[in-house]
Parts: C-alpha cells; structure tokens; sequence
C-alpha cells in the first residue's frame, strides 16, 4: 500500500478542501422515507450555515430489504436540482455490493438465488408489484419480469455506479479496502464485500476511509476509518458524516 505518512496520528487530521461541505449517507436499503427526511435535515443544515458548494455522497446499497427501492432510485436520478436553493451541490452515488448482486442476475438468472434472498424479493416487488408464491423460486421468470419492468434510466443508473470517490483526504467507499494494496489498484470484490481484513488494520491507509456495508447501531468511528450503516431498514436510522475543513460531524433520522 503507498504508505503516506503526511497524516497520522501525531499530525495534522484529515481534512477537505476549504469552502466545501461532504455529506456521506450510509446504507439506504429501499428507505426511501427516511432517505427524503435525511435529505431536509441537510437542507436546514445548509441552510444554516451556507457554504459555497455541497457534495452529497451516497455509499451504495441503494435497493433490497426496505420497500421503497424503486422510489430511492427515482429520487437519486433526479439529482439535487433546486433542493438546496443557493448552494452548489454535486451528487456522487457510488456502487453497493446489492446494486452488483442485481446487475449479475439481469445478466444471468442463476446469481437470482443469493440476491433474492439477500433482500432481493423486496426490491423486485417495488417494481413489478406482488409477486406469485409458485413464482418465488422461478429464477428464469423473476429475471425476465425485472427486465421488463426495470425502466432503462434506472438500469443506466445501476450498470454505471463507480466503486470509490476522493475528496482531500477521504476516500468514500462502500465496504472498505484491501490493507497493504494501493488505493488505485483495488479489486472491486473488496471494494463491495471486504470486511474482517479490513477491520482488523490499524494503519494508515493513504487517506481516511469512509464506508457502509456493515451495521453498527452507531457510527462505528476509527482514527483511520468510519462507518456509517446504521442499518436503516430495521432501525429506521439513517445516518449522514459531514466533513467540512477539519470537523467531522453526524446528521441522522
């Protein structure tokens, strides 16, 4: 891994740059309820306190075990648009291990076992309605009625998430990096799905490492990591990291 010793822990944190506010927002597995009144609480928040440009990153896991997948989306592509009035805002959605599960089973009807069972089922309902109990282990045909009823601006959505985005010194990420490999070179696998290799590093990565994947009832904050799946479809708790400078801060439902 390049070993980049300008921030550690007897140095200056890591920061953004001046004049930009990031909002991170965790897992929003099909919440798209909570997704809307985490979005107005940002609002008031720059409202608040106005800055001159927002980034608003979303860590993947947009779809599957809430109910409101396709309505998440919906509200994804519709971008910021006016919804922060003045303040320039820039929205990066990057990809969840349960976006890949999906695109695999458009692409090939037997990776359909794991998804749906991954909370799949409940994404596949939000846009084709009830399905059939007789259908629920026809693998071929729940493929064949997500195609029909995914519409193409959401696939596009889907099949064109990047795996990472930096800003300063974070690096955004849905499950976290391969110690020991160069931020750059890391295999998407890890990027999706890396857990306990990753957990179990203390050191510097190069930059602070934001990321979901893996629930805690609160942020789980390191001095080289944090993460921010609070589990919102069971918890109902959905959680945003505001950086600005050097602060790091919490909004949450």
């Amino acid at each position: 891994m390049h070993n980049n010793h300008s921030i550690d822990r007897d140095s200056q944190p890591p920061r953004v740059p001046d004049g930009v506010r990031v909002y991170a927002i965790g897992d929003v597995h099909g919440r798209d309820d909570l997704l809307w009144t985490l979005l107005g609480r940002i609002r008031d928040d720059l409202q608040a306190a106005p800055i001159g440009r927002c980034q608003v990153v979303f860590l993947g896991d947009y779809i599957d075990r809430g109910p409101d997948s396709r309505h998440v989306i919906e509200r994804l592509l519709d971008g910021p648009g006016e919804w922060c009035g003045n303040v320039a805002a820039d929205w990066i959605c990057l990809r969840g291990n349960h976006e890949e599960q999906a695109m695999r089973f458009l692409h090939d009807s037997n990776a359909g076992f794991g998804w749906l069972h991954n909370g799949g089922m409940e994404t596949l309902r939000s846009y084709i309605g009830g399905v059939c109990h007789d259908m629920d282990d026809d693998l071929t045909a729940l493929q064949l009625l997500f195609e029909r009823s995914l519409p193409p601006t959401h696939l596009r959505f889907l099949a064109r998430l990047p795996l990472w985005y930096v800003v300063g010194d974070y690096f955004f990420v849905h499950a976290g990096i391969r110690p020991g490999v160069e931020l750059h070179q890391q295999s998407p696998h890890d990027l999706l799905w890396i857990r306990r290799d990753f957990f179990n590093e203390e050191a510097w990565h190069g930059k602070f490492i934001v990321h979901g994947h893996t629930i805690h009832e609160t942020p789980d904050e390191h001095w080289n990591r944090a993460g921010i799946d609070t589990g919102a479809y069971y918890t109902h708790h959905l959680t945003c990291l505001v950086l600005e400078g050097e602060k790091r801060r919490f909004l949450a439902t």
